[in-house]
């Protein structure tokens, strides 16, 4: 499957937005999270982070209720 390619030709002061908009609106979701996870990647290339900080924290909390102390009867 080959990819699709989209071009603009025209002087950049007198270019709007409008092409950028109609192109990622027309990708799916998935190529729209996969063209920023790719600028993720990059950027921690070029700023020498190791991929693997990248990841997600994963921490567990439980909450719940105190269980009350009995008054004492003093």
């Amino acid at each position: 499957m080959g990819k699709e390619v989209k071009e603009r030709y025209g002087r950049i002061e007198e270019m709007d937005r409008s092409f950028d908009i109609e192109f990622w609106q027309a990708q799916s979701p998935t190529a729209r999270f996969d063209a920023a996870w790719e600028l993720v990647l990059h950027y921690a290339r070029v700023k020498g982070i190791d991929e693997r900080q990248l990841r997600l924290d994963r921490s567990v909390e439980v909450f719940g209720k105190q269980k009350r102390q009995p008054e004492s009867a003093e």
